[in-house]
């Protein structure tokens, strides 16, 4: 089960997409319709992050291969950090489609978190890309207003 999680129930190995991270923040971008808003959002936002961190320590030990890029859910994860709190339109979270694929193939510093041990080292530089994302597109918004 951790696999097929981990794996974005399988729409990581299609041959197209693979590896590039697009699958999984495209679930993102789904499942973020599935999520509560406002304060209620923080707990579960935490939680999805220790359960993508559970399960990319269990896939990465039976690929054997750290942050393999069959592992998709941490890509979710980092897109709910970077529309968190934002509000929920078409032009916002394009923004912070955008921001975070750049963001999280770019890493610049954040890559150093890629070093954590287990499914942290997989998970934890995409929340940063992602909140970092999200800090820019803030900027952005209050900026335009």
């Amino acid at each position: 089960m951790p696999f097929w999680i981990s794996r974005g129930t399988e729409l990581s190995r299609t041959r197209r997409w693979a590896g590039t991270g697009f699958v999984g923040t495209l679930l993102g971008w789904g499942g973020l319709y599935a999520l509560p808003e406002g304060a209620a959002l923080a707990p579960v936002l935490i939680a999805a992050i220790g359960l993508a961190c559970w399960v990319s320590a269990r896939a990465e030990a039976y690929f054997g291969v750290h942050d393999d890029t069959r592992i998709v859910i941490d890509e979710t994860v980092g897109f709910w950090a970077a529309a968190a709190w934002l509000p929920r339109t078409f032009p916002v979270l394009l923004g912070a489609f955008v921001l975070f694929r750049i963001l999280d193939a770019w890493k610049g510093p954040l890559r150093r978190l890629e070093r954590l041990p287990g499914g942290m080292g997989v998970v934890f530089d995409d929340v940063a890309a992602g909140l970092a994302a999200n800090a820019a597109l803030r900027c952005g918004l209050w900026i335009m207003a």
